[in-house]
Order: C-alpha cells, then sequence, then structure tokens
C-alpha cells in the first residue's frame, strides 16, 4: 500500500448523479442483508462520498453535520475490506483500529459493527476495549487478534504499552470518529504517543462535525495527502426539518415554565434538557422530582456502564426525560485543565456530541449554551435522519449576547433571516404554577443537590460492580434498574404530583386532558369530544413544540 495519496477535494457540487443505491458500491452480498435489515433504505449523502474512497484506499477527511451517518460511511468500507482481505490472509490479525473520545461513543460504534457484520460474525470479529476493568481481563480477548478494535486514545495506549495490543506489522486502517474532540478531552499526549506504536504505512480516516484547530492538527499527524469530503451543508438539519425557538426566561421564571410545559404535557415525545453543570442536572431533577415528573441525569461523575445505560433505555423507551450537562471542561478545555477540583470527573465521557440519542423531538436548552459550537452540537440530538425536531432555548438577559452570536451564524449557514422563532409564553397565564414552583425551586438546597449526587454515585457503583455478574445472569432484572428513579434528598409533598384544575388556563384544560374533559373519559360522549380535539389540534401534532404556544387570553 502506497502512502502517498492524491490530494484532491471532493463537494457536494461536484455531481448532481443520481444518488447510488448501496448494492451500487461494490458491496458483498453479506454486508448488504445486514444493512437491510438495519433498515437504511439508501446511502446518505455523506455514505455515498465517501465508502468508494475508502474502498480505493485513500486517506480521507470527513467532514458533515451531526446524524449524517457518518459512523456508517466508515464502517461499512472497513467491513467490506477485512473480507475481500480475508481471501488472501493467512493469519488472524489486528488490521482496523478506530479510536474516539468517549466510552459511549466507542459503545455505539462496537453496535453499528454488530448489526453490519450479523451475516459474517465468524469472518469479521470487533472488540470495544473502552470499558475501564482491568487490564488483564481484557489481555486474552486481544489475544486473539480482532479483526477490528475500538477504544478510546488512552485506552488504546494502555494496551499498547502492556503488548496486549500489537499492531506495528498488521494494522491496515486507523479511523479516528469525532476528530474535533479528541484534543478537547485532553488526548493531544496520546494520540502523539500511540501513533509511534503504529506501522509506517497505513490507511488513515478522520470524521469530525468541525474544521477546527485541532482537526488541522490531527490531520498533519496522521493523513497523507487526504481526500477531503466537506459537503457544502448546514450544520445542523434545514428549517423545515428542525424548528428554533427562544424564551425570554429568567432564572427565577426558568423552572416555573419547565413545570408548566412538562405538566400540561405540551412537550411530546422524548426530550433533552440540557444544563451547563453537574450540579444545575441534579437541582433540575429534584425540583421536577417534587411534582412526579421522572427523569434521568446524565453526566461525567457516573460509571461509563450506568452511562451508557441511561442512553440505551431512553433510546428503548423506558423513559422519555434526560438532563444532560455540558461541562465547561468540555468546552474550554485549555482553561480548565490548571484547573483542579475536589469532584472526579471521567474525561472518557461526553453528552453533548456523538452519543447517538435515537428520535428525540426536543432538545430544550435549560441554560444556553456556553458557545457557538455547543448550541450546534446539542440542537443536532434531534432532528437527526430524517425526523422532526424542535430546539426551545431559555435566555435570560446575560445569555442575549451568546444567543444573537448563535443566530448570526446559522443565518450565515442558512442564509435565512429571522430562523429563531420567539416563543410567547403568557407567565401570568400559568400563576399558580409559578407560585408552587418558586418553593420547590428553593427547596433544592446545595446540600441536597450535593447528597443526590453522592447517593446516585454510590447506587451506581454497587449496581455496576457488585452486581455485575447477577445481571449477567439475570438480564431481565437489569432491566428493571431505571436510571431516572427518585433520589428522595428533597421532602416531598403527595398533592404538588396533581394538577388541580383551577391553576390550569382555561384555552388548555382540553390540551392537558384536565377538567371536564378529563372526568368524563369513559362515557359516550368523550368519542366526540376527542375526535374535536384531534382534529384540533392534529396540525399541531406534527412539530412536538409547535404546541407550546398558549392561546391569548380572551378579552
Amino acid at each position: 500500500m502506497s502512502s502517498t495519496k492524491s490530494n484532491e477535494d471532493v463537494s457536494e457540487e461536484e455531481t448532481e448523479e443520481k444518488t447510488k443505491q448501496f448494492h451500487e458500491l461494490g458491496l458483498d452480498d453479506r454486508i448488504l442483508k445486514a444493512i437491510a435489515k438495519l433498515g437504511w433504505l439508501e446511502p446518505t449523502l455523506i455514505q455515498e462520498k465517501t465508502i468508494p474512497l475508502i474502498l480505493d484506499g485513500k486517506d480521507v477527511l470527513v467532514r458533515a453535520r451531526t446524524g449524517s451517518g457518518k459512523t456508517g460511511a466508515f464502517a461499512v468500507p472497513l467491513v467490506q475490506k477485512i473480507l475481500s482481505n480475508k481471501e488472501t490472509q493467512q493469519h488472524q490479525q489486528t488490521t482496523g483500529l478506530i479510536l474516539a473520545p468517549s466510552k459511549e461513543l466507542c459503545k455505539q460504534i462496537h453496535e453499528v459493527f454488530v448489526n453490519l457484520t450479523t451475516k459474517c460474525s465468524r469472518e469479521v470479529r470487533c472488540l470495544d476495549i473502552s470499558p475501564q476493568v482491568e487490564l488483564s481481563v481484557q489481555k486474552p480477548l486481544l489475544a486473539e487478534n480482532p479483526d477490528i478494535v475500538i477504544a478510546t486514545p488512552g485506552r488504546a495506549l494502555q494496551h499498547l504499552k502492556a503488548k496486549n495490543l500489537n499492531v506495528k506489522k498488521s494494522l491496515e486502517t486507523l479511523i479516528i470518529d469525532e476528530a474535533d474532540l479528541i484534543f478537547s478531552f485532553g488526548y493531544e499526549e496520546e494520540i502523539k504517543t500511540l501513533l509511534a506504536y503504529l506501522p509506517t504505512v497505513y490507511q488513515a480516516i478522520l470524521a469530525s462535525a468541525t474544521l477546527s484547530e485541532d482537526v488541522l492538527s490531527l490531520k498533519k499527524l496522521v493523513l497523507h495527502n487526504p481526500a477531503i469530503l466537506k459537503l457544502e451543508e448546514p450544520p445542523l438539519a434545514p428549517p423545515s426539518q428542525l424548528a428554533h425557538y427562544t424564551l425570554a426566561a429568567e432564572e427565577n421564571d426558568k423552572a416555573a415554565i419547565l413545570y408548566a410545559l412538562l405538566k400540561l404535557h405540551l412537550i411530546r415525545g422524548k426530550c433533552i434538557i440540557f444544563v451547563n453543570t453537574v450540579d444545575r442536572c441534579y437541582k433540575l431533577k429534584l425540583f421536577l422530582e417534587q411534582f412526579g415528573i421522572p427523569t434521568c441525569v446524565l453526566n461525567s461523575e457516573l460509571p461509563a456502564s450506568s452511562r451508557c445505560r441511561a442512553v440505551t433505555q431512553f433510546n428503548s423507551g423506558t423513559y422519555d426525560i434526560i438532563i444532560a450537562s455540558d461541562e465547561k471542561a468540555l468546552e474550554e478545555p485549555h482553561v480548565m485543565k490548571q484547573k483542579r477540583g475536589k469532584r472526579r470527573k471521567d474525561k472518557e465521557s461526553g453528552v453533548a456530541r456523538g452519543i447517538d440519542f435515537q428520535f428525540v423531538s426536543n432538545v430544550i436548552n435549560f441554560d444556553f449554551p456556553l458557545d457557538i459550537n455547543a448550541y450546534i452540537h446539542r440542537a443536532g440530538r434531534t432532528a437527526r435522519g430524517k425526523n422532526q425536531g424542535t430546539a426551545l432555548s431559555f435566555v435570560a438577559i446575560r445569555e442575549r449576547p451568546m444567543l444573537e452570536q448563535v443566530e448570526e451564524q446559522l443565518k450565515k449557514d442558512y442564509g435565512q433571516e429571522n430562523l429563531f422563532k420567539t416563543y410567547q409564553f403568557k407567565l401570568n397565564e400559568v400563576e399558580g404554577f409559578r407560585y408552587r414552583s418558586r418553593d420547590a425551586w428553593k427547596a433544592v438546597t446545595r446540600i441536597a443537590v450535593r447528597e443526590a449526587r453522592l447517593k446516585e454515585i454510590k447506587q451506581e457503583v454497587l449496581t455496576c460492580d457488585k452486581l455485575k455478574s447477577y445481571f449477567e445472569d439475570n438480564p431481565r432484572d437489569l432491566q428493571s434498574l431505571r436510571q431516572d428513579k427518585a433520589l428522595h434528598t428533597v421532602r416531598l409533598q403527595a398533592h404538588l404530583k396533581d394538577v388541580p384544575e383551577y391553576i390550569v388556563p382555561a384555552s388548555l384544560k382540553s390540551m392537558a386532558n384536565i377538567g371536564r374533559r378529563k372526568r368524563k373519559f369513559n362515557r359516550d360522549a368523550a368519542a366526540s369530544g376527542a375526535s374535536a380535539a384531534k382534529s384540533k389540534y392534529q396540525a399541531r401534532a406534527s412539530n412536538p413544540l409547535a404546541a407550546l404556544t398558549l392561546a391569548k387570553k380572551k378579552k
């Protein structure tokens, strides 16, 4: 294999040919059957352009927005290459190494490869070594020389130094996913050291949502005259697919508005609520807990297996609301490296990036993101593939400058004015909710938050370590471990779980199923009432957050 690749830039504008189908890309029948089983009807644009380049042996730098199918773009050709090489390969050896910045992303990539090799699992073996177990546990697995190894850079380097993983002579393909986050997660030194353990000649692929300075630095380290595949597309789904809303709300009102939206069932479908710190995760969870609203917290302090289980249960529909933190450590890595805190965080954890939350209808920025990229990556959790989605941002006065920067950037990307729609929420119409939420928010003290953090971590460690072997033998019991259980560090008042009819605006009683319509649910008259309500709000149902705007007060 030659290390010199032709330098070419490939853009979406170069060709207007009809979209190629998977069977036209020269793929093995076993891969095609697996793709059909996955329900991939046709290649996404990034897959159509990338797969032939990788099969031709070129180094490739792939830039495409979140949710565009980047994982499939490098997974499909890698499996094809391995199957082709098996015809002449004399010994079992590791030929593919995939690096990703977080354990959650490694797990998801591994699942994609498992699904793609269902018809050839004996020929193509894939191993995820990102879980933080003893090296000795994974050593015998690596000794079998799986065809593909998936790991975080730090974990891969540990095994390379321990000589459990030896790819100096066998490696043919190196893939780095979410390349723009590798340095942000503090893997700069690991990558530079790791490259010394690799052969001098190999094919390299970088996949990234942005072309940041870190990606350009990484490009110089691992790529040789690459084909640069840069799709001329906005970083997020088009406005017809992803609607952006803003809601002016100060700190004291954000909780009341969120409580009203959730309790009145005005937010439909799966929802990810983003905050900026771990403490805010637990404060919001404990606040909603008082009103009987179950939520799951996702942050870097929880064990990796707990985080993965939380995402899996969310994707499978066990619960509908996740509260996720975007720590500053992920957004300002060079600043935060110098600060030392008492709380231990897992740098191999990522929330806003990489993780494949499935069928998310709504993203709510309870705290507005700290930079433009953070907004893009948060909003990118919804409207994936061809699904509809909405992003609602609560914006305080101090957060408006950042909103204006995001608006300006997205205006350039989409070439469209007024991309953000103002959501007119009349807080005075839900004054009863505001009154209730004020006391509930104050009840969540710093001590209660600290106790909740400690309690959940202790529970998860117990679950992960002491009961691991039990759950391996009893998988059904593992499913009963819901991540959205109440923490009970704040005194709960039973009456808060119910919404009395008198605090619900008259314009919303029928929509929220509260009041007379609810009491008549089992009577014959309910049928006609439900039919009328369905017709009235049917247009709104296609856009989950379009139903949020409260009706104007009747004069």
